[in-house]
C-alpha cells in the first residue's frame, strides 16, 4: 500500500490530454440531415469548452471514410499512453448480423475498421460512444480491455433513429448529470443521465421503445472503468483545470478517486480493519489536494 500510495503522490507534473473525435454519418433526408449535423455542432463546441481537450468533428460531406481514417492517423501522433481518446458516432448504423457500419458519404465504415483505427491510439483511456442506430451490433468488433464501450442500442436489430445522442449532449451540459457532486462528469454519470432520459422519452409520448443504451467494456469492471473516466469537469474544477498551477493536483486528485473506487470495489475481499486503514489513508490525502486546490 506505501508502495502505491508513494508511485500515486509523486504526481505527474501536467494533466493529460483528452482527444475527441466526432463523427456525423448520413442522415439520408434533410430533418435527420439538420438534427445529426445540429447534434455535432453542439457537442464539438461543449467538448472544446473544456482544457486540455483537442477535437476534431467530421460531419455531413466532411465525414468520408478517408477523412475519419486521416482523423485518426492524426490523433495516434499526438496521443499519448496517460491520455484519454473519446469517439462519438452520431447517425444511422446498419448491422446485417455479421457486421456493423455507419453510413457515410462514399463507402461505408465498419466497426472492425474502427477498431484498427482505435488501436493505432497509444491513449490508453478510451471511450466510445456510439449512439447510431443499430449501435449494439458493434460492440463485439469495438471492445477491448481499458475500452468504455457505449452504444445507443442493445444489439443490431434496433434499427430506428436514435435519440440517446440528444439527451447524452444534454448530460454534458446539465450539472444534474455530477450526481456524486464533485465537478466531474464522468462517462458513467453521462451514460446514466441519457439512458434514464431515453427511457422517459418513450414513457411521456406513449411509444414503444426502439432503443435500449448499453454500456459494457473489455473485462468485468466495466462500470467501474466508466466511473473513472473523467468526461467534462464542470464549476470551480474547470476553472482550475485552466490554472497550469493546478492542473497536476487535478490529475492527482482524480488518480486518488479512481485509487478509491478500486478500494470499495475489492471491499468484500478484504478484511475490515485494512479496508478501513487504507481508506482513510486516500481520503486524508485526498481532503489534502481538494484543498490545494481551493486555494
Amino acid at each position: 500500500m506505501r508502495m502505491a500510495m508513494a508511485a500515486l503522490l509523486m504526481a505527474l507534473s501536467a494533466s493529460a490530454a483528452t482527444h475527441c473525435i466526432v463523427i456525423s454519418g448520413l442522415g439520408g433526408e434533410p430533418d435527420y440531415d439538420q438534427r445529426f449535423g445540429t447534434w455535432a455542432k453542439e457537442l464539438d463546441a461543449t467538448l472544446r469548452a473544456t482544457p486540455d481537450t483537442q477535437v476534431e468533428t467530421l460531419a455531413g460531406p466532411n465525414a468520408r471514410r478517408e477523412n475519419i481514417r486521416a482523423a485518426f492517423e492524426n490523433t495516434a501522433k499526438r496521443a499519448k499512453p496517460d491520455d484519454a481518446l473519446v469517439v462519438v458516432l452520431l447517425g444511422h448504423g446498419s448491422f446485417d448480423g455479421t457486421e456493423y457500419k455507419i453510413n457515410l458519404p462514399g463507402p461505408d465504415i465498419s466497426a472492425t475498421e474502427l477498431a484498427s483505427l482505435l488501436e493505432r491510439v497509444r491513449a490508453e483511456k478510451q471511450l466510445i460512444v456510439n449512439a447510431t442506430s443499430a449501435s449494439g451490433g458493434s460492440v463485439h468488433a469495438l471492445l477491448r480491455q481499458n475500452r468504455t464501450v457505449i452504444t445507443a442500442t442493445k444489439s443490431g436489430t434496433e434499427k430506428n433513429a436514435t435519440v440517446f445522442p440528444r439527451y447524452w449532449i444534454e448530460a454534458l451540459r446539465d450539472a444534474a448529470a455530477d450526481t456524486d457532486k464533485n465537478e466531474i462528469i464522468s462517462a458513467l454519470e453521462a451514460f446514466k443521465f441519457a439512458e434514464a432520459k431515453t427511457k422517459q422519452f418513450y414513457d411521456t409520448n406513449k411509444r414503444l421503445a426502439t432503443e435500449h443504451p448499453m454500456l459494457d467494456g473489455g473485462d468485468t469492471n466495466a462500470t467501474l472503468a466508466a466511473q473513472r473516466f473523467a468526461l467534462l469537469r464542470i464549476g470551480s474544477i474547470q476553472k482550475a483545470a485552466s490554472d497550469p498551477a493546478k492542473r497536476a493536483l487535478l490529475t492527482k486528485r482524480e488518480q486518488l478517486e479512481g485509487e478509491i473506487d478500486r478500494l470499495k470495489f475489492q471491499k468484500a475481499a478484504m478484511p475490515t480493519d485494512e479496508y478501513r486503514k487504507q481508506l482513510q489513508v486516500l481520503l486524508l490525502e485526498l481532503a489534502k489536494t481538494q484543498a490545494e486546490i481551493d486555494q
